[in-house]
């Protein structure tokens, strides 16, 4: 997901506790930096403030940081040169979502779990399910109506 103009995360909500892909292709990745690294802090006063060196590669530089029990993420980049990627001096700044307590099951959930101890996952189950079906009816049409239209698709005859 892009939060922000040139910098991407592997995720559509920054969670707490939860491991984070950063990957940017902002201006340091443009001019042709060699390296770059992340400096990154949480919450106004950039607490647990660390760097992380990234890793360059075709869909520019990435890394990988925990993300702790905070209310927001602040991150600013630097290369080799020194220079910096910090949204002109005023950093970037995402906020973090805290992390939801699961609620126990009720007769309502996707989720049951039979005597046996396995878990079914009836919605996805039946997403399954669907896809399979429309797949097998689209290589039906693809694979039959041409024949039918051509004249070439012959009927196997019974001969008793």
């Amino acid at each position: 997901m892009e939060l922000v103009k040139n910098i991407f995360f592997n995720t559509d909500k920054i969670t707490q506790n939860s491991t984070l892909k950063i990957s940017y292709v902002g201006y340091l990745y443009q001019i042709g930096s060699e390296e770059v690294s992340l400096h990154y802090g949480f919450g106004e006063n950039w607490e647990n403030a660390q760097d992380v060196q990234m890793e360059k590669t075709e869909l520019g530089f990435q890394c990988e940081i925990e993300i702790g029990e905070f209310d927001s993420l602040g991150l600013c980049f630097k290369n080799e040169k020194g220079e910096w990627d910090n949204c002109f001096g005023q950093n970037f700044y995402f906020p973090i979502e805290k992390v939801e307590v699961e609620e126990p099951e009720t007769e309502l959930s996707l989720v049951t779990t039979p005597e046996n101890g396995m878990s079914l996952h009836k919605g996805l189950r039946k997403s399954y399910i669907w896809s399979k079906k429309i797949k097998l009816a689209i290589y039906k049409i693809l694979h039959y109506v041409p024949k039918i239209i051509s004249g070439n698709y012959k009927r196997k005859i019974n001969e008793n």
